[in-house]
């Protein structure tokens, strides 16, 4: 076995999804403490991206040992705790739009940083919404917090690289009224 030091930090592929994106205003889910959040949603094709979490996940677990172990006498192993990756093909199997990707949750309490492709900071909310594609700095840890043990994912910084179809059903402005713009400024009160 390799003594190479694995990371439990991962910056994701640019094929990631973002969704339930909160990176501007922290929000709080099911009243917990407000956080800045996002979703990721990866493309099962996206292998390294995977491989990467997996192994950081193992990282995190190694490195959290004694947090896990707790009180008791052993730590628990890695398969009987909660991690962050799910199979959207399975935990989300009513849901069309999780089919053939992986997804986890990533969560701050400071801010984290949104630049553009050129690693521009990002100040427009608008820009970065549930449905646009780019990278994501995330890290894993291990947590031991009111008898719930498992590995966590933290969300570092999100990089914005394109456009995709706004997830919610939501539609833009200027896909509610693209079809009327050629339509001019008729006296409609006459």
């Amino acid at each position: 076995m390799s003594n190479a030091v694995v990371s439990t930090k991962v910056i994701t592929g640019p094929a990631t999804q973002f969704s339930y994106c909160y990176p501007f205003e922290p929000k709080s889910i099911n009243g917990s403490a407000p956080k800045y959040s996002c979703q990721l949603k990866i493309p099962k094709s996206d292998k390294k991206t995977v491989d990467a979490i997996n192994a950081a996940i193992q990282a995190a677990y190694i490195e959290g040992e004694s947090k896990l172990k707790g009180t008791g006498k052993v730590v628990p192993p890695l398969a009987s705790l909660k991690t962050p990756l799910r199979d959207g093909d399975v935990d989300r199997a009513d849901d069309p739009s999780y089919a053939g990707y992986w997804f986890l949750n990533a969560n701050s309490t400071s801010p984290v940083g949104v630049v553009d492709a050129q690693c521009n900071q990002i100040f427009d909310q608008s820009e970065v919404y549930s449905g646009c594609f780019g990278r994501a700095s995330i890290s894993f840890f291990a947590f031991n917090s009111n008898g719930n043990k498992g590995i966590g994912c933290g969300l570092n910084n999100l990089q914005k690289l394109k456009d995709g179809p706004r997830l919610g059903g939501r539609a833009s402005a200027e896909e509610d009224f693209a079809a009327f713009k050629d339509e001019g400024d008729e006296d409609f009160l006459a």
